[in-house]
């Protein structure tokens, strides 16, 4: 079968190789892919939001299927114009995909069918919004409606710096249209994970979770990046938390988007915030995480192509998913810099023997030489036995990955292994 990816990160190159392990697939394709994950699929050179040439590729090659990775073309609707050009897709069409394209439409959800999340408010008048904030609850969170690269989401610790968020999303348009509508939400406290799950809109099957690590800097300090490092499972997430969270947001969920007739099929993400009264949903993705892929698949023990078909067809539930009892770690390379003013265009040298758990999500291949293009490089995974020992794996593997400018955390899984300590 001839299969491609649509999608140039780390999160595809993760789903790639684990695709290859299925002997059925014949050929695989990224669209439009990257230098680092040319070993492993033929990159074509067409964007991730360029639906009609997706469309015409696959006519014209073949495709038997098509994986939809990225938020961008999941919201624009590239599934279902895949779908209607006959191609049969992994991911959520247009009306699904709004679960994470607007964050008005998913609060307002969860608020219709009491699935437990943050008091919010809506706004799309930045007067208004300025207005409230004179006297809401601080810290709070603002909230641009639409997707926004990762970023559009602003932790305000003072009413200025509440009132500046609005300003720059709303009047200065930093966001573009994405921040036409806000929201801004009540500020929430606890240890976070993150969910990934697969559903075909009838049976939802829970991934193993996890924790990213999102600021830049060691010890949780420096600006929100898309995420330099991750560990699995999450030691929060005990398996009284995962039943509560089934029955109280994964099911209502599922459940509440077949009521609005938007059913939703592919990876749903859930990112939660377990606070003192019980786990709550901070946001919703319409597909896999990136660099939450990155541990949760090595971890996958049964066939991930297989799993895809299943969804599409509606078979979920006589489909086996099966997870290894072991702990995963990622850490992300990044160029010194990000997610601010980086250099890039360095050679990229990735020891023979750490290939297969190196994920690359930024680089390029010009003259012969590998060479760095973007402010996150790769991540390079580790599975173990115990937590720690996936650590420090990973780790011994960063040192067999060399670039000018590289610069990673130095502490990713510290704040977990702590927590196990403490259970």
């Amino acid at each position: 079968m001839k299969v491609m990816v649509i999608g140039g990160g780390g999160r595809e190159h993760a789903i790639i190789k684990k695709l290859k392990k299925n002997d059925e697939i014949t050929k695989l394709y990224a669209l439009p892919g990257n230098g680092g994950m040319a070993e492993d699929a033929e990159c074509i050179n067409i964007g991730a939001k360029d639906i009609q040439k997706q469309v015409e590729f696959a006519l014209q090659n073949g495709i038997d299927y098509a994986i939809v990775a990225p938020d961008d073309p999941l919201v624009l609707g590239a599934v279902d114009a895949l779908t209607a050009a006959g191609i049969p897709c992994f991911g959520p069409d247009k009306k699904a995909a709004i679960i994470e394209g607007s964050k008005v439409f998913s609060k307002n959800l969860m608020k219709k069918y009491g699935i437990p999340t943050a008091e919010y408010e809506v706004f799309d008048n930045a007067e208004a919004a300025l207005s409230y904030l004179e006297t809401a609850p601080i810290p709070t969170v603002v909230k641009a409606d639409g997707l926004a690269l990762g970023k559009g989401v602003i932790i305000a610790n003072t009413r200025n710096e509440a009132k500046e968020a609005v300003r720059s999303i709303m009047e200065e348009k930093k966001f573009g249209e994405s921040g036409a509508k806000i929201v801004i939400e009540e500020f929430l406290t606890g240890p976070e994970v993150s969910v990934l799950s697969f559903t075909d809109g009838k049976t939802l099957v829970p991934m193993v979770s996890s924790m990213d690590h999102k600021r830049a800097l060691d010890g949780d300090n420096g600006l929100n990046t898309g995420g330099m490092g991750t560990i699995a499972p999450n030691p929060y997430y005990t398996d009284e938390i995962a039943h509560e969270c089934m029955e109280k947001i994964f099911i209502p969920t599922v459940n509440a988007m077949n009521a609005e007739g938007r059913t939703f099929k592919g990876c749903l993400y859930f990112g939660l915030m377990l606070t003192e009264k019980g786990p709550k949903v901070i946001e919703y993705n319409c597909r896999f995480g990136d660099p939450e892929t990155q541990v949760v698949l090595p971890l996958l023990d049964s066939d991930l192509f297989t799993i895809m078909r299943a969804i599409t067809d509606g078979t979920l539930d006589k489909t086996e998913v099966k997870f290894k009892n072991e702990n995963a770690a990622c850490v992300v390379m990044a160029s010194k810099g990000y997610p601010e003013k980086y250099e890039s265009g360095f050679e990229l040298k990735i020891d023979a023997s750490v290939k297969d758990s190196v994920y690359v999500a930024g680089a390029k291949f010009e003259n012969g030489s590998l060479l760095t293009a973007g402010g996150r490089v790769l991540g390079v995974t580790a599975t173990a036995d115990t937590l720690e020992n996936a650590i420090n794996k990973a780790y011994e593997k960063v040192g067999k990955v060399d670039f000018q400018n590289a610069f990673y955390r130095k502490d990713i899984g510290a704040k977990a292994l702590k927590a196990k300590e403490r259970n």
